[in-house]
């Protein structure tokens, strides 16, 4: 049995993403009997997620702020040291069209200005990333690169970046999972300018970086969390190698 009280903080967001991961399968699990499908099934699990990471933040990380997609915006968190930054379902889209495994819940630390951990689950692959133990990408299995986009609408600015770079588009459902394959060497970037909040990348961000991969906003510069906006519009992650093409990419034909 884990005691949340003796983990570290890359852990305990492993366990967080877990638990809420969980519950989420759960909720996924008894659908039909409880006659819940598309909106009604993003509600419930977005609802039960959200209602599990709060009580595990606030049982055993109390002193910390939270921003969450699914909660109100306490400003407090702009004067606070820590902050757990989550989304407590990405992709309630996927989620609610079982058997799709391109859903997950992100768990992320900000620290001092900084992402100090964060994790990534999909529940339905029964994998979970994190800064704790980073995958090591490995060199790139492809010969063309593989650029992750919406499955539904993929931007137009995307389509015109892969035919410069002789690219492949591999689309796929939530933003933490189009990272992630950039993570787990499916895809070789993600370059996203459609609209986004913090929530939707925080953790993705903490696990690319701590494997090693260029992320940025989609000019280059720095990526900034725990801001009074919460949105983030646009970003890249990326393998290092492709970086400079693709910002100076967007330098050139922008992204409209």
């Amino acid at each position: 049995m884990i005691d949340p009280t003796t983990l570290d903080d890359h852990a305990f967001a492993v366990w967080a993403a877990e638990r809420a991961g969980a519950v989420l399968l759960d909720v996924r699990a008894g659908a039909e009997a409880d006659g819940l499908e598309g909106k009604a099934l993003k509600d419930a699990g977005d609802a039960a997620a959200q209602a599990e990471l709060d009580r595990v933040l606030t049982q055993h990380r109390p002193d910390d702020s939270v921003l969450s997609e699914e909660a109100a915006d306490d400003k407090s968190r702009l004067t606070a040291r820590r902050v757990w930054i989550i989304d407590p379902l990405d992709g309630t889209r996927e989620f609610s069209e079982p058997p799709r495994d391109d859903w997950a819940v992100h768990v992320a630390l900000w620290e001092d200005g900084e992402l100090a951990a964060g994790a990534v689950a999909q529940p339905a692959l029964g994998e979970t990333f994190s800064t704790g133990r980073p995958l090591v990408v490995p060199p790139r299995t492809s010969e063309r690169p593989r650029i992750a986009v919406s499955r539904s609408r993929p931007p137009a600015f995307v389509e015109a970046l892969a035919a410069e770079l002789d690219a492949e588009l591999v689309p796929m459902g939530s933003a933490g999972v189009k990272v992630m394959s950039v993570v787990r060497d499916v895809a070789d970037a993600y370059v996203h300018a459609g609209g986004q909040y913090q929530w939707d990348n925080a953790a993705p961000v903490a696990v690319a970086r701590a494997a090693g991969l260029h992320c940025s906003r989609v000019d280059g510069s720095p990526i900034v969390y725990n801001e009074d906006d919460t949105s983030l519009p646009d970003l890249i992650v990326c393998r290092p190698e492709l970086a400079e093409q693709i910002i100076e990419f967007v330098r050139r034909h922008g992204t409209d």
